[in-house]
C-alpha cells in the first residue's frame, strides 16, 4: 500500500478571447474602474462560439499528463468538476476520457459548482490511496453562456478556463491530504441559481432560460456565507491536521474575487505572500479556478516537496469547504 498521494502533473488552459473590465463596464453603464475595485478584476476570458467545455478541459488535461510523464494508458480515474458540461446527458467526463487517448478509466462529472474541485480532489487521493493507480482530475468551465449580459452581479464576475491536476501514489512519503473539511449549506440554496432546466422547473421557451441568476443583495449574503465557510472550514482542517497558518506555504483559494479571499486569509491569518491568485487576470471561473491557479505558479515557482498547500472554496448550493495538503 502506497505511503502518500503526489501531484505528478499539473495543467492549466484560458480561451483566446480577452475581455477587458472597460467593455462590460461600457455595458452596464458603471464608471471605469468600478469592476477592478469591487472584486480584483481586471479581464477575463471567453470562450469562443464553436468552443464547448471539453474542447477547453482538453489542453488543460494534456499538459497535465505531459508535466507528470505519465502515459496516457496507466490513468485510472479521470474527474471532471464542471458546472457546464457539453450537454445535460450524457456527461462530459467519458468523452474527455477518450479524447485524451485513456484506456477505459472510471470518468463521471462531479456537480460541485465552486466547490467542485476539492470533492473531486478528496475522491480521486481515495482512488489513488486505495486502488494505487494514477488518475487525474480536471476542472473547467465556460460560465460565459451562463450569464445575463446585464444582470451586474454576476457579469462582472464570471468567466472560461480549465485546470488540471495528475496525481499518482507515492512510495517513500506521506504526501496527500492531510486533511479534509467539507461542508454544506443548504439554506443558502437558491442564492446562486440556474432557474431553468432541472425537474423543479423545465426549459421553457423564454429568453435568458439558462442564465444564471444572483442579484446584487443576494451577492452581498453570497460573500458573507462563503467567507464564513471558507474561513470556519480552512480552521477546522489546519486544527485537524495538526498545523497552524503559518505552516501553510501556499494558500489557493476559490478565486471567487480578491476582497473574498482577501478576507478569508485574514481571518485565518495566512500572510498575504502566501496567497496565490489569478482572479485579476483571468476572473472567476468557477471549480477552474484553484487548479488553474496552482497550475500558473507552479510554472513561476514548481512546487516542492515538503510544501504545505491549504485549498479553500465556497460557492452555489451552498457547498464547500477546504483541505491541508502536503506536496
Amino acid at each position: 500500500m502506497p505511503a502518500g498521494v503526489a501531484i505528478a502533473g499539473l495543467g492549466h488552459h484560458a480561451p483566446e478571447r480577452v475581455v477587458p473590465n472597460a467593455e462590460i463596464e461600457a455595458r452596464l453603464g458603471l464608471e471605469h474602474g468600478w469592476i477592478a475595485r469591487r472584486s480584483g478584476i481586471h479581464s477575463r476570458r471567453y470562450a469562443a462560439p464553436d468552443e464547448a467545455l471539453t474542447d477547453i478541459a482538453l489542453p488543460a488535461a494534456e499538459m497535465a499528463l505531459r508535466d507528470s510523464g505519465i502515459e496516457p494508458a496507466d490513468i485510472g480515474l479521470l474527474l471532471l468538476a464542471t458546472s457546464t458540461p457539453d450537454h445535460l446527458l450524457p456527461p462530459s467526463a467519458p468523452l474527455l476520457a477518450h479524447r485524451l487517448g485513456l484506456a477505459s478509466p472510471g470518468a463521471v462529472d462531479i456537480t460541485g459548482a465552486c466547490g467542485g474541485f476539492l470533492y473531486a480532489l478528496s475522491f480521486a487521493e481515495n482512488f489513488v490511496r486505495c486502488q494505487q493507480k494514477p488518475a487525474i482530475v480536471v476542472a473547467a468551465n465556460i460560465l460565459s453562456r451562463r450569464i445575463d449580459p446585464q444582470e451586474r452581479a454576476s457579469a462582472v464576475l464570471f468567466a472560461d478556463a480549465a485546470g488540471a491536476i495528475v496525481l499518482e501514489p507515492q512510495s517513500d512519503g506521506i504526501g496527500g491530504l492531510q486533511s479534509l473539511e467539507l461542508r454544506s449549506d443548504g439554506a443558502q440554496y437558491d442564492r446562486i441559481l440556474i432557474p431553468m432546466g432541472g425537474s423543479r422547473q423545465p426549459f421553457a421557451p423564454t429568453a435568458n432560460q439558462a442564465a444564471l441568476k444572483m442579484h446584487i443583495d443576494n451577492g452581498k449574503r453570497v460573500f458573507s456565507h462563503a467567507v464564513h465557510m471558507m474561513a470556519d472550514s480552512a480552521r477546522t482542517a489546519l486544527d485537524r491536521s495538526g498545523l497552524a497558518a503559518g505552516d501553510i506555504d501556499r494558500f489557493i483559494p476559490h478565486q471567487a474575487n480578491r476582497r473574498m479571499f482577501d478576507a478569508v486569509a485574514h481571518a485565518i491569518g495566512i500572510p498575504e505572500d502566501r496567497i496565490l491568485s489569478s482572479v485579476g487576470e483571468y476572473g472567476n471561473s468557477s471549480a477552474a479556478t484553484i487548479p488553474l491557479t496552482l497550475s500558473l505558479a507552479h510554472r513561476t515557482v514548481p512546487l516542492r516537496r515538503g510544501e504545505v498547500l491549504l485549498f479553500s472554496a465556497a460557492g452555489a448550493g451552498m457547498t464547500g469547504g477546504s483541505a491541508v495538503w502536503r506536496v
